[in-house]
């Protein structure tokens, strides 16, 4: 049997996940002894390669008619660094088929922001021809808000408990996970770096880049041509006359019929049409050849055609509907594309802003570059006549001393010429 693939939740199939509120307080089943982990590779020929391209549990449920939890778990086995388990509700979660998932064991250990991807396939086994074995596929991005996912759907509780299949063999229950993929040991694996000549990716250009594929999709959308509809509303009431209609009764009948006509869709329309139908079936005059056919035809296939005016009314309602929402998301997208006009427009403004800040910025690092350098220009300066100061200080000392010796002796020589020249002036 080929695998079906597809995004299952545990309700079902769903485009949006849904979690499991139902609080109960889950059982571990003991496994025997043939239950395993083995690794699968391509072919014979692969064995010797370092990775398989998959790795198979299974799990044996033994005594599977007598479980009596609502849900319970496999015990758990690691691939690389991520332990998983299986999950399985055996009568069914809230539906009537055995629903089957695969959890990120232990997930709220893990680290916040935690998210592991993974391919894998789930099978019921069929003990007798594993041929006929059911199979189902899916992918999903686990994380503590979707740490499990798989089939509420799985297979009809009927088609496992019927004897004719093998799926339950001696009251034995085998279902397999089968994880898709070589998984290398998580610490051996490296980051690679981005080559040194590609700019990094900003904010922004994630912003443009999602808005750029929005606006298309809206330019998509306002090229697609406008469809619309109406709607209709008809109840059943086959009304008959066993003898022919007086002429005012057809004129009646071909009035109401005419009414009924201009809006078949209005409500208790389909008893009146009916009812003049009838009239006008048997009327014996007042029809010309072409009327008479029409309404015989008509009336032959009246309960088709209302079937069908009923059909197209809900039918075109639904589409109403969806249309209504559907544009109430394109004017959803429209605005926030024009939001996203302004804010470019705005963080362009702000760019502008930041570059003349910078520019001014820059100016008064310049400024204040030049100020430190005088500054410590004129710290030199001022060192140099300090140390000259202080030799100065020194030469002033020894001038001094010397002009006082020099004074001393003029003085002497002073005196002496004086009373010299006293003495023989």
């Amino acid at each position: 049997m080929s695998a079906r693939r597809g995004c299952f939740s545990r309700w079902g199939f769903s485009s949006r996940p849904h979690r499991n509120t139902t609080q109960v307080q889950p059982a571990v089943v003991p496994l025997s002894s043939e239950s395993e982990l083995v690794p699968c590779f391509a072919g014979e020929l692969a064995m010797g390669e370092q990775n398989p391209t998959s790795w198979k549990y299974t799990w044996k449920i033994t005594n599977f008619t007598s479980l009596t939890q609502k849900k319970y778990y496999s015990e758990v086995f690691t691939l690389g660094n991520n332990a998983w388990r299986i999950l399985i509700f055996p009568k069914g979660n809230t539906i009537d088929h055995l629903s089957i998932y695969l959890d990120a064991a232990d997930s709220t250990r893990l680290p916040y922001g935690w998210s592991i991807s993974a391919h894998f396939r789930m099978i019921l086994v069929d003990q007798n021809n594993y041929g006929y074995s059911r199979i189902k596929e899916t992918e999903h991005n686990f994380t503590a808000r979707e740490s499990d996912w798989g089939f509420t759907s799985f297979i009809p509780l009927s088609e496992v408990h019927d004897s004719c299949n093998g799926y339950l063999v001696n009251n034995t229950l085998t279902i397999v996970a089968e994880i898709l993929g070589p998984h290398p040991p998580v610490e051996n694996t490296q980051l690679a770096e981005p080559p040194a000549n590609i700019p990094q990716a900003t904010p922004t250009d994630t912003f443009d880049t999602y808005f750029t594929n929005l606006e298309e999709i809206i330019k998509a959308a306002q090229s697609s041509p406008a469809r619309g509809g109406s709607n209709t509303s008809n109840q059943k009431s086959v009304l008959s006359t066993s003898e022919a209609p007086t002429l005012e009764e057809v004129e009646n009948a071909k009035q109401s019929l005419k009414e009924c006509l201009s809006d078949i869709f209005k409500l208790n329309v389909k008893d009146r049409l009916a009812e003049a139908m009838s009239t006008l079936s048997i009327a014996k005059s007042g029809l010309s050849l072409d009327q008479q056919k029409s309404v015989e035809a008509f009336w032959a296939n009246f309960d088709e055609f209302t079937s069908d005016f009923l059909t197209f009314e809900q039918d075109n309602a639904e589409f109403e509907l969806q249309k209504l929402l559907k544009d109430q998301m394109f004017a959803t997208m429209k605005k926030n594309h024009e939001t996203h006009i302004s804010y470019k427009q705005l963080l362009g403004d702000l760019t502008k802003e930041e570059e003349e800040l910078n520019k001014k910025l820059e100016e008064v690092k310049s400024k204040r570059e030049k100020l430190i350098s005088n500054w410590e220009i004129l710290m030199v300066e001022s060192e140099e006549a300090k140390s000259g100061h202080k030799d100065q200080a020194k030469k002033v000392a020894e001038a001094e001393e010397k002009k006082r010796i020099a004074e001393e002796r003029m003085s002497r020589s002073t005196t002496a010429w004086s009373n010299l020249k006293t003495l023989f002036g």
